[in-house]
């Protein structure tokens, strides 16, 4: 039987896990921002429950479904090639919900997917206030993903937010039994320097994930500076999403004040680099293979 897309996909991730670089996924805040992702070279994309959250006109604090979520992961799948990580936030309930996560994600044909050991309702990672599980929840958590994956190339990513409670020690403490419970990739988050990546690199043999997002608790590393202390990951959540709102007030506010939005046309991107996008070609081909056609008499 041959391998399946998504299997191939998530095999694809695992290789380049192991190559001596840094992964960039950034952000997309919807599907057509998958596949610009994609045309710019990237090596994955991400999809951020916080991003899903403003999309709804919500705070991140787990108010998005699990079936929210995975209809959104599936749209993403279907537009791109490239490895696609999912923001499972707790799991969506105890620990015995993670195997309906699980079995739903793959099913969507993700490549990987995190959860967090923080307690619901959870909160975003940068914010002040958050709280944790005891570490035997957050180990069953994991524990939960692996036995559920019915994938064994499926990526599970174990997200700890400890660090904002307890001190980066804590973190690299909990990264280590996190990784004993079966977890592939290590994701710290909210730590605050390149030593604390540093720290949590030296501490597990698996790969580790950073968290690069803008007006959080730390500087916006580069990625030479992540890959010197051994990142292999770096995700950009909600950036696609910042800047595109940004410039949409920025439009309306003239829009409003102007009556018209011709000074900033040049900065839009032209109906001809849209459609390129979107695949129109492809499709203008297929619907001409379906009516160009004679029958034979």
């Amino acid at each position: 039987m041959s391998e399946s897309r998504a299997h191939r996909t998530r095999r694809r991730l695992r290789e380049a896990l192991t190559e001596d670089r840094l992964l960039m996924l950034p952000g997309a805040f919807n599907p057509l921002s998958a596949r610009l992702i994609q045309a710019k070279g990237f090596d994955g994309v991400y999809v951020s429950g916080a991003v899903m959250s403003a999309e709804l006109g919500l705070p991140d604090i787990g108010l998005t479904t699990l079936t929210e979520v995975t209809s959104r992961a599936r749209e993403v799948v279907r537009i791109t090639d490239l490895p696609v990580l999912v923001d499972a936030d707790t799991g969506f309930g105890e620990v015995v919900n993670l195997g309906r996560t699980v079995q739903l994600l793959e099913e969507a044909g993700v490549a990987a997917f995190h959860v967090e050991d923080q307690v619901n309702p959870k909160r975003c990672g940068h914010l002040d206030g958050k709280q944790v599980v005891d570490l035997d929840t957050a180990v069953r958590r994991v524990a939960a993903c692996v036995n559920a994956r019915q994938d064994p190339a499926t990526v599970i990513v174990a997200r700890t937010d400890v660090r904002a409670l307890e001190g980066a020690s804590a973190a690299t403490e909990r990264a280590k039994a996190l990784v004993d419970a079966g977890a592939d990739v290590i994701f710290p988050e909210a730590l605050v320097s390149l030593e604390e990546y540093g720290a949590v690199r030296a501490a597990v043999d698996v790969p580790i994930l950073a968290n690069v997002t803008e007006f959080g608790k730390n500087r916006l590393f580069t990625a030479a500076e992540l890959r010197s202390v051994g990142v292999d990951l770096a995700i950009y959540p909600v950036s696609l999403l910042r800047l595109a709102m940004g410039v949409a007030e920025v439009a309306l506010d003239l829009l409003h004040a102007e009556g018209t939005l011709e000074s900033v046309v040049p900065h839009m991107q032209t109906r001809a680099r849209l459609y390129e996008v979107l695949g129109y070609d492809v499709w203008r081909r297929f619907d001409n293979s379906v009516h160009d056609f004679k029958l034979d008499s």
